[in-house]
């Protein structure tokens, strides 16, 4: 076992599938330039000098084009790991994604596939509205499309392993106060989720979530740096004698309802914690799902957290204002016992 940040696994990952497949090339935005950080958070540090230029290929700062190159590296049966500096800029190729990356093996009935992974940073990190955006709900709705967000480094590995090895574009969004990225990268706020990672070949299926504490009590449901805040709630909530299960689903499209429901119906209660902001976020289609589902079983009404119907501010003061924290949580775990 090592230990990894997440920006290492992530490199990991890459080299691993790099070496074992050659059509896996990575594309993206000052990824390898002389003297830079390797991409805008260090995920492709070095990696040029062992699979060189052909194979680690920097684009001009056009989030279409890169889209486009590849989508079209896909189509022709290349395996591409793209990768744009800031998940806002998704959608400058929203019509790409959207239109042709999603849809192209439907409307071709199976005969084209897209094996490509466009990796993306996402959360609010003092950069302001178009630098901090949480944009996992957008493409949940786009059918052809999966959705990935690890939140640890056995996670991010094992996921972009197998996003890579999937015959379906894949949309892998990694939070920017995850990474763990130390130096002139480092940032501010950032936590540092160092984890045991294998040395040996593994891959984390996508579509399977995990419980990352149990409880009885309370199902709490998180992704990113909010399965954080969750944790630290719990651990504060189990000293008043209130036990909180927290779940971790890992990937978005597809979703493991059953982890989730076979949770709620041990609860009884159920709450769903994103960064995002709160109207049509991919926790309202949970509690959509919920109601639908496992409406029996529930003894109190579904509890959503999130942002507020703002863009993400720039201001640090406004900014932990705008977004949910351990304390929130645990007032909102209170009103719902």
């Amino acid at each position: 076992m090592a230990k990894l940040s997440i920006v290492e696994a992530l490199r990991e990952a890459i080299r691993e599938e790099m070496r074992r497949d050659e059509r896996v090339f990575c594309i993206g935005e000052d990824i390898d330039i002389e003297g830079g950080f390797g991409g805008a958070f260090t995920v492709t540090l070095g990696l040029s000098k062992e699979f060189g230029h052909g194979r680690v290929i920097d684009t001009p700062i056009s989030e279409i084009a890169l889209c486009g190159m590849a989508i079209g590296a896909a189509v022709a049966g290349m395996r591409p790991i793209a990768d744009v500096q800031y998940g806002d800029f998704l959608f400058c190729m929203m019509d790409q994604l959207a239109n042709e990356a999603a849809k192209l093996r439907y409307m071709s009935g199976g005969q084209v596939s897209v094996p490509m992974v466009m990796r993306a940073p996402v959360g609010s990190t003092r950069r302001g509205s178009q630098h901090a955006q949480n944009l996992e709900g957008f493409f949940t709705h786009v059918p052809g499309l999966k959705v990935v967000a690890p939140s640890t480094a056995y996670d991010a590995k094992g996921l972009l392993k197998s996003a890579v090895r999937d015959g379906n574009p894949v949309l892998f969004f990694e939070h920017k106060l995850l990474y763990g990225s130390k130096g002139q990268r480092s940032e501010v706020g950032a936590l540092s989720p160092v984890g045991e990672v294998p040395d040996e070949e593994y891959l984390v299926p996508i579509g399977k979530g995990i419980i990352r504490r149990e409880g009885k009590d309370l199902t709490i449901v998180a992704t990113h740096r909010m399965l954080y805040e969750s944790l630290a709630a719990a651990d504060k909530l189990v000293l008043k004698g209130i036990e909180v299960e927290v779940i971790d689903p890992r990937t978005l499209v597809p979703l493991d309802k059953d982890l989730i429901f076979d949770s709620v119906r041990k609860t009884g209660r159920l709450m769903i914690v994103e960064e995002d902001n709160l109207t049509n976020g991919w926790g309202a289609e949970i509690a959509a799902l919920a109601a639908d589902e496992v409406f029996e079983w529930l003894d109190a009404p579904i509890k959503r957290l999130a942002s507020p119907d703002v863009p993400p501010p720039f201001a640090p003061v406004l900014e932990k204002e705008y977004l949910q924290n351990e304390a929130k949580i645990i007032s909102a775990v209170e009103s719902l016992l």
